[in-house]
């Protein structure tokens, strides 16, 4: 090898040893300031929290979770089965209702100024149950549990959608004359009426409770 070759050779193992150098250099650089910053936040965390002391984890109690309390959701299955079993489909209540196109109710003692003040749609609407879709045996067993639970949540205005039959042979609501019949033997009822048109129409029932 010519002396020349050599010398270049031997600058370049120099300039990798350099480089090596710097590049130790700077790694020591940053890992030095990232200790010196974590060593910062620490000293600042201790000043904020102030003198601490060690808990002898022998003398430590770990206390059960309070029992969720039970949700007696069949027992409420069971009432509201209980409840649409007592409704009847056999029931006449034809002599009940306002003999107008909305067939409303009100029960004895409640005012035809309550009941038109529920058609015009005065009254707010809390709650709303839609029986879309449903056979006519579970839509009553819907509708007493609907009315059993609104009643209990101390709710005065509902609305029950039953449809308006667009769907339906001869296009009549199916559910409609049924909630009806259904409304008039539930105490808790005490008026009902034909919805209006924003609300449903004639889709759909108001229904007043005590």
């Amino acid at each position: 090898m010519s002396r020349r070759a050599l010398h270049e050779q031997l600058g370049a193992v120099k300039h990798r040893l350099a480089q090596r150098a710097r590049d130790e250099a700077e790694r020591r650089a940053r890992a030095a300031e990232s200790k010196a910053a974590e060593d910062a936040r620490r000293e600042q965390f201790a000043r904020a929290v102030g003198p601490v002391q060690r808990v002898d984890s022998s003398s430590r109690k770990l206390h059960a979770r309070p029992a969720v309390p039970p949700h007696p959701r069949q027992r409420e299955a069971d009432e509201a089965r209980a409840l649409a079993s007592t409704l009847s489909d056999d029931v006449d209540v034809s002599t009940l209702l306002e003999t107008d196109a909305g067939l409303a109710f009100r029960r004895e003692g409640i005012s035809a100024d309550v009941l038109a003040r529920l058609r015009r749609g005065q009254w707010s609407i809390q709650r709303h149950l839609d029986l879309h879709g449903l056979t006519r045996d579970t839509a009553r067993e819907a509708l007493a549990g609907f009315i059993r639970q609104a009643a209990r949540d101390g709710l005065r205005c509902v609305r029950v959608v039953h449809g308006k039959g667009n769907g339906s042979p001869g296009r009549e609501p199916v559910l409609k004359a049924k909630v009806r019949a259904w409304l008039v033997q539930k105490s808790e009822v005490i008026a009902f009426a034909q919805a209006s048109a924003p609300d449903g129409g004639h889709g759909a029932v108001l229904v007043l409770l005590r």
